[in-house]
């Protein structure tokens, strides 16, 4: 069978091959260059993450729904999910190794600083979806490590609701960022 614009997705779904690999002539460029602005200090992870981010699509496409989302849409938001996850990925590690000890590469990589500031870039992202009140309560719990009492108090509210405004904000986000499990 040929795949083509009006049938790829459904090929994806049936779990055929060729499907994917129109996907990556059809979307590796807009993959690729997504990888480019995310991770254009770690050229070496790129090419390990493009792997990752066409399992991720392959493993996830039944929760693809074309009423929501465009796949073009789709498959960036995956990208970019998965780029966020390689640079918290490697923070982790420059947390756990001195500086002036790498070699070669990643010596030369970027510093601790600056995978911090592009983390923060993409926190702002993805709590610009949610609403004023929600980024708050997301900011304090997850970021400043509020308790939930602490966030209740300081912004009036009560723990229900606190619960309730988290679970909803996480599925809007879910919905936006299709996660792959360990991500």
């Amino acid at each position: 069978m040929k795949i083509n614009d009006q049938n790829y997705i459904q090929q994806l779904k049936n779990k055929n091959e060729e499907a994917l690999l129109y996907v990556i002539d059809r979307y590796g460029a807009l993959l690729k260059a997504i990888l480019r602005k995310h991770l254009f200090c770690f050229p070496s992870l790129q090419e390990e993450c493009f792997n990752d981010i066409l399992l991720g699509i392959w493993q996830n496409m039944d929760s693809f729904d074309e009423t929501k989302n465009s796949f073009k849409n789709w498959i960036a938001a995956i990208a970019r999910y998965q780029a966020i996850s390689y640079i918290r990925k490697y923070q982790k590690e420059l947390q756990n190794v001195s500086l002036e000890n790498l070699p070669g590469e990643i010596g030369d990589s970027p510093s601790l600083e600056f995978v911090e500031e592009e983390l923060n870039e993409e926190i702002q992202d993805l709590l610009a979806h949610l609403k004023p009140i929600d980024q708050q309560i997301f900011k304090k719990l997850y970021i400043e490590e509020c308790s939930v009492d602490e966030v209740g108090r300081e912004l009036n509210l009560k723990r229900s609701v606190i619960y309730n405004r988290v679970s909803r904000a996480k599925k809007k986000m879910f919905r936006i960022y299709p996660s792959k499990g360990d991500c």
